[in-house]
């Protein structure tokens, strides 16, 4: 299904991974989906499974597909005998660790840009990639002693279509992405890179109430002479501090820079502030200033300990 999408959509592709996650949001917003607890009575399956073979099957048969439905049956009892032991009321474990203050961990899997309601409608995913969402798909009760921490790379990269305002498409574009091995965890598609963008971050620490930002390779950057920084967008003759919503408008965004001259030095593996090159340093407080929020921890290498801590967010965890 996801498959028979894109090709629908002809030039106006999304860039989706066809790993079939827009259909299954789909049937669930349409209260026609599988769950996991189904899995568990196999009448109730095979009448659900029934129904949503039917209910796909105009366009299936369009296009000449077939879905063995007693194949799919099968093979799903026999995951569900491999996880089953796994079933359990998530949300009920994690208030009640919540209860006795143990630290919980969440981490998103996608990008903030990329959540249904706030990213760059249509170019995103089929779900809520904001910290709310943390809320809304656990069941942990909202509590008033969370941290949000916001990653964000030293650049600005995108895989697939969309909007992209400081997106480079010249020499110094495909440095970034081999210097920074940028290519998609699950496509391998490179991705497209450009420069630090303040208005996609600010906008994306106020929807998702950051505290803390945290800045990674920082060390693909050493080689550059200057550095760009996007501190706003022109769109006829107007200024924007934000990404307007409107796809006509995004396609005629001119993007403002601010240019830092370049460290040209490595920072690779450094884990202090002051063992910075200046330059890079520099360049870390001015964005701090555009975006009004602390970039609390810095990364300079792909390992753990390749880590700059400035305010013992990390000992303190």
């Amino acid at each position: 299904l996801d498959e028979i999408n894109e090709k629908n959509r002809g030039e106006e592709k999304l860039g989706t991974t066809k790993k079939g996650i827009g259909p299954a949001y789909e049937d669930k917003i349409g209260r026609r989906a599988i769950r996991l607890c189904d899995l568990s009575d196999e009448k109730l399956l095979r009448k659900k499974i029934t129904n949503l073979i039917s209910f796909h099957s105009v366009r299936l048969i369009h296009f000449d597909k077939k879905i063995n439905e007693a194949d799919l049956i099968n093979k799903l009892l026999k995951v569900f005998n491999k996880i089953s032991q796994y079933l359990a009321p998530t949300w009920k474990i994690l208030n009640d660790y919540g209860k006795n203050e143990k630290i919980i961990l969440f981490e998103g899997a996608q990008g903030a840009l990329l959540d249904i309601d706030f990213g760059t409608y249509p170019f995103v995913t089929s779900s809520n990639t904001s910290s709310g969402q943390i809320f809304a798909g656990t069941g942990f009760g909202i509590k008033d002693n969370h941290q949000v921490f916001g990653i964000t790379k030293a650049y600005t990269t995108r895989v697939g279509s969309g909007p992209f305002p400081s997106e480079l498409f010249d020499e110094i574009g495909n440095y970034l992405v081999v210097k920074g091995k940028e290519f998609g965890t699950v496509t391998k598609r490179k991705r497209r890179c450009g420069w630090f963008d303040t208005i996609l971050v600010k906008q994306t620490v106020q929807i998702n109430g950051v505290s803390n930002i945290i800045l990674t390779k920082l060390d693909v950057l050493d080689e550059l002479n200057e550095i760009k920084i996007c501190v706003g967008y022109k769109i006829d003759n107007y200024n924007y501090d934000y990404l307007p919503f409107n796809e006509n408008l995004q396609q005629k965004i001119s993007p403002i820079y601010k240019i830092i001259p370049g460290w040209k030095s490595s920072t690779f593996g450094i884990t202090e502030w002051s063992d910075l090159p200046k330059n890079a340093q520099n360049y870390i407080n001015y964005i701090e200033e555009v975006i009004k929020i602390k970039i609390s921890i810095i990364s300079t290498g792909p390992e753990r300990s390749q880590t700059i801590d400035r305010n013992n967010i990390l000992s303190n965890i």
